[in-house]
């Protein structure tokens, strides 16, 4: 598991339980939940490099549909409202793209 050593396994499954059906993922209770909300700015950035699938140092919107995969590989994509949502929540700048400071302050919000 990706984040092993970063997030608890039981904490990781609730989270993704909670968000099984389309529509329903929320990134503020998905953070709370699997415990991110809670960790060092250390361990942010652990999660952050590990969801930035192509190390750009960006989460571009591609990553973020496939966000829940980074947790459990058989986890489902985000829809493309979701997606939009969680960029738009995440994009403080507007650039399209959410960079590391950005989705920090998106996890601890």
């Amino acid at each position: 598991m990706a984040f092993a050593g970063v997030l608890k396994d039981a904490e990781i499954t609730a989270a993704l339980d909670a968000c099984k059906g389309d529509g329903t993922f929320d990134h503020k209770k998905f953070f709370k939940s699997c415990g991110l909300a809670g960790k060092s700015s250390d361990d942010v950035k652990k999660a952050f490099a590990i969801i930035d699938q192509d190390k750009s140092g960006f989460i571009e919107e591609d990553e973020l549909k496939l966000f829940l995969q980074n947790f459990k590989a058989n986890a489902r994509a985000l829809s493309d409202t979701e997606t939009k949502a969680f960029l738009k929540a995440g994009d403080s700048d507007g650039d399209g793209k959410i960079g590391v400071d950005e989705f920090a302050a998106m996890v601890k919000a």
